[in-house]
């Protein structure tokens, strides 16, 4: 192995087909022979270039509808060959085995067949294996060869050819090298979690993959390094988003944003706008409203202190009004399903506030794995998409909630779902009026909460709290009456809850005696 290695023969095999003439055109220029297959052959011979078929020179034509094509020593052995080696050289020799100095591989296109829910049969059929072991065979064999599996790297080569005379730099194929890698690991990563999925199985090894989106200044804090990446599952959401304003998203920025996006996409459009407030990660205010604007200040109005350098969503396009009056107090970002002409004009006005758009919301029912890293391994989980109706809700007290305490209910156990444990959450008419999160205690949430509520009636110059003649939520069963006690000393009066505690009957006869309506709905909602 050498430094620089010349380039003199290259297989193109690509079902991107993006800059392929112009890379054709490059390398023919300076004398490179084209080897390919298929649409790629075509595509540079319909641009005026000479091309080799790969079933010339292995002497066997494509076959088994395209499946078998570059599967075949002579391909392999001219990717794999040490050319410093002389019995290689000797093989290569006897077998009339040319080397291959260049592979430009992308492949079948998996997971946007993925994305678009293919059937069975088709994801099949779009798992690509020439392409991964052409990839492997010229990444393993860098010393000697160059390849290309992004678009984006087709220049780097031809800078590198046009600076060393037709040579690329030893640097330069390891680096393309690890791309390789890391793509064919990606793809079967796709693959292998797709398919463990049609079969219902648990898998024995377990793998992720991802895009870089962008290399980020630091993590979650200056001494940490970080970067984002996609997981190219066109999910709408802040990976999908188009930034319109607004320095580049911190680390922080992208998870709060994210939060946020997913809880306000539970509530469906067509049933009115919304809103979510988040800060680290909880929600410090949550509302419908008649309008957006509405909703937003009524969502504002739980907890304006946190809303400060907070992240918005919107579940539906933002409008002027509801942009001037977010403007009103600094935001880091605002994300929404759109943004009309005059809203964008308002916040041009503020340089450093970030507006995402995206193309919907968030399915909040669809599946999808949640993983965390431990010490050691990973745990992976179903992503908690559980809901609740109205037919779901068990009455265990004396009192039935009314219709509207009913929906403050279901409205506030949503709210519960993306609030970290233990969560409490006060509702009135349709907007929280007191969060307490993350607290080690059931009791200590309940009483935060409350006395948020109490702080922002003083600075509002409200006669009492929001939480008098509000309903709780809690996202698992209180295990002792303390906590529901709390909750209606702080003018509460109905409550949903898992149940399930071994001192339910304890807790109900508490909820009983305090005129409290309370429902259960069998299903909880830890967040840790």
């Amino acid at each position: 192995m050498t430094d620089l290695a010349p380039l003199r023969r290259a297989l193109l095999s690509v079902s991107d087909k993006t800059g392929l003439v112009d890379l054709g055109q490059a390398l023919a220029a300076r004398g490179v022979e084209l080897l390919s297959t298929g649409g790629t052959a075509k595509a540079l011979r319909d641009a005026g270039l000479e091309v080799r078929d790969v079933a010339d020179v292995t002497g066997f034509p494509e076959m088994m509808d395209g499946r078998v094509k570059t599967l075949h020593p002579v391909v392999h052995g001219g990717l794999l060959a040490l050319r410093d080696k002389d019995d290689h050289v000797a093989a290569m020799q006897a077998h009339d085995i040319g080397p291959i100095d260049l592979v430009v591989v992308n492949l079948y296109p998996f997971e946007e067949t993925l994305a678009k829910g293919a059937p069975y049969a088709e994801m099949i059929e779009n798992i690509d294996i020439g392409g991964p072991a052409m990839i492997r065979s010229a990444a393993k064999n860098h010393g000697f060869v160059t390849v290309v599996v992004d678009v984006q790297d087709y220049d780097a080569v031809l800078a590198e050819l046009a600076a060393h005379d037709g040579q690329t730099t030893y640097a330069l194929r390891q680096r393309l090298a690890q791309t390789a890698y890391a793509r064919t690991a990606a793809y079967d990563t796709a693959v292998s979690t797709w398919m463990a999925g049609e079969v219902g199985q648990t898998p024995r090894r377990r793998t992720f993959g991802g895009t870089l989106a962008q290399p980020l200044r630091y993590g979650e804090n200056p001494h940490q390094s970080a970067a984002f990446y996609t997981d190219g599952s066109n999910r709408p959401g802040v990976a999908t988003a188009t930034q319109h304003q607004g320095k580049e998203l911190s680390y922080n920025n992208i998870n709060d944003t994210d939060a946020a996006f997913e809880l306000v996409s539970e509530f469906d459009p067509g049933d009115g706008p919304a809103c979510a407030i988040i800060k680290h990660a909880n929600p410090c205010g949550v509302a419908r409203g008649a309008t957006l604007k509405e909703a937003y200040t009524r969502a504002f109005d739980c907890d304006r202190t946190s809303a400060f350098g907070g992240i918005i969503a919107l579940n539906r396009p933002l409008d002027a009004e509801t942009a001037q009056e977010i403007t009103g107090i600094f935001t880091e970002v605002v994300i929404a399903p759109g943004a009309d002409e005059a809203a964008l004009a308002v916040f041009a006005a503020k340089k450093n506030l970030r507006l995402l758009t995206t193309d919907g919301l968030a399915d909040p029912a669809t599946a999808a794995l949640a993983v965390r890293q431990v010490s050691g391994g990973y745990l992976v989980q179903d992503k908690d998409v559980g809901r609740v109706s109205l037919d779901d809700l068990k009455v265990v007290t004396r009192k039935s909630p009314s219709d509207q305490e009913m929906a403050d209910l279901l409205f506030a156990w949503t709210v519960a779902k993306h609030v970290k444990s233990n969560a409490i959450i006060y509702v009135k008419d349709g907007a929280t009026v007191g969060v307490g999160a993350g607290q080690m205690s059931r009791v200590d949430s309940t009483r935060i909460a409350a006395r948020k509520a109490q702080d922002m009636a003083e600075a509002m110059g409200l006669p009492a709290p929001l939480t008098q003649g509000s309903v709780v939520a809690s996202d698992a069963f209180f295990p002792f009456a303390d906590g529901l006690i709390t909750a209606a000393e702080a003018g509460a009066t109905a409550l949903i809850q898992p149940g399930g505690s071994m001192r339910d009957d304890e807790v109900i006869a508490a909820a009983d005696e305090a005129g409290l309506a309370m429902v259960f709905t069998g299903m909880r909602h830890f967040r840790h």
